[in-house]
C-alpha cells in the first residue's frame, strides 16, 4: 500500500466530527503540512458521503456537501437559497457564492419536498440539515438528510444520515440510514450501522405521502436500536463481567491487592 493509499484510508474512516482532529494528528506525525494537498481526494470522498454541511458566507444555515448537489470542479448548489459555492474540502468552508436557480421538469415537486422534508427533520433531529436534488438526468428525486451531534468534552461524537432516491415513474423508495457513533473516553467504542430501505407508494403520490413512509421506516429503525441497546446492556455486556458472589464477608481493603478474587473474595480456600 502506497503513503497516499495508506493516509487516505485514515481520513476516509474518520469519525463524525473529528476530520481535523485527525488532519492535525497525521501532519504531527509526518512532520508535513503539505500533506494536505496530498489527501484532497479524500477529502473531498470523505465529505460527500459524509454530507458534510458547511456555513455560506453572511449565511446562517448549513447547507450540503454530497455527491447528489455536485456540478463539478469543487461547487455545490443549494435549492433552498437557491445559489451554488465552491467548498474547501481540506478546510470546510464555503466561498465564491453564485446564485443558482433549479431548472428541473420536478421544480414544483423538489420544492414540495423541500418543505415537507423540513418538516420532518424539525419534528425528528434537535439539529439537521437537508437537501432534494434532481438526479439521473432529471429522472428521480435524491432526498437527503444529516444530524450532527457532537459533544467532544464528554468525548463522544455522533451523526445520522438518510438518503433516499424517489422515482416518480415507478413510485418507487429506496436508499438506506447510516448510524456512526464514535465514544472515546477511556479507549474507543464505535458504532456503526446500516439500514437498507425499499417501500413504494401509490401513483402520482404526493411529497407528504412520501415523506409518510420515509418517516414510518426511520422510526422503526430508531425503536429496533433501542431495543438492540437494550438486548445489549441486558445480555451481551452483563455476560463480559465477572460474576462475583455474595459471602457477607467483610473485605480487607489494605489486602485488596494480594486477593485472588475467584478465591479469596468468594471464601475458597488458597492453592
Amino acid at each position: 500500500m502506497s503513503r497516499t493509499s495508506a493516509l487516505s484510508s485514515f481520513v476516509e474512516s474518520t469519525p463524525p466530527g473529528e476530520l481535523a482532529d485527525v488532519t492535525k494528528a497525521i501532519k504531527s506525525i509526518l512532520g508535513d503540512d503539505a500533506v494536505t494537498g496530498e489527501l484532497t481526494p479524500a477529502f473531498e470522498k470523505y465529505n460527500e458521503e459524509q454530507f458534510s454541511t458547511t456555513k455560506l458566507p453572511g449565511g446562517s444555515a448549513e447547507v450540503l456537501v454530497s455527491p447528489y448537489n455536485s456540478l463539478g470542479d469543487g461547487r455545490y448548489y443549494d435549492v433552498e437559497s437557491q445559489s451554488s459555492f465552491a467548498f474547501d474540502h481540506a478546510t470546510g468552508r464555503a466561498s465564491a457564492v453564485q446564485s443558482h436557480v433549479l431548472e428541473s421538469k420536478h421544480d414544483d415537486l423538489v420544492k414540495s419536498f423541500v418543505k415537507c422534508l423540513s418538516t420532518h427533520t424539525k419534528e425528528h433531529y434537535p439539529k439537521s440539515s437537508l437537501g432534494v436534488f434532481p438526479i439521473e438526468e432529471d429522472s428521480q428525486i435524491a432526498i437527503v438528510t444529516v444530524a450532527n451531534k457532537y459533544s467532544p468534552s464528554n468525548y463522544w461524537n455522533g451523526r445520522w444520515r438518510s438518503s433516499y432516491v424517489y422515482d416518480p415513474s415507478s413510485n418507487s423508495i429506496s436508499g438506506a440510514i447510516k448510524v456512526d457513533v464514535h465514544y472515546y473516553e477511556d479507549g474507543n467504542v464505535r458504532l456503526l450501522t446500516k439500514k437498507d430501505v425499499s417501500v413504494s407508494v401509490g401513483g402520482g403520490a404526493s411529497a407528504g405521502e412520501v415523506l409518510k413512509q420515509i418517516a414510518t421506516a426511520e422510526r422503526k429503525y430508531q425503536e429496533d436500536l433501542n431495543k438492540a441497546f437494550a438486548s445489549l446492556s441486558e445480555g451481551a455486556f452483563k455476560a463480559l463481567r465477572r460474576q462475583l458472589p455474595i459471602t457477607r464477608q467483610k473485605i480487607e481493603w489494605e489486602k485488596i491487592s494480594g486477593y485472588r478474587l475467584g478465591q479469596d473474595i468468594g471464601g475458597g480456600r488458597s492453592r
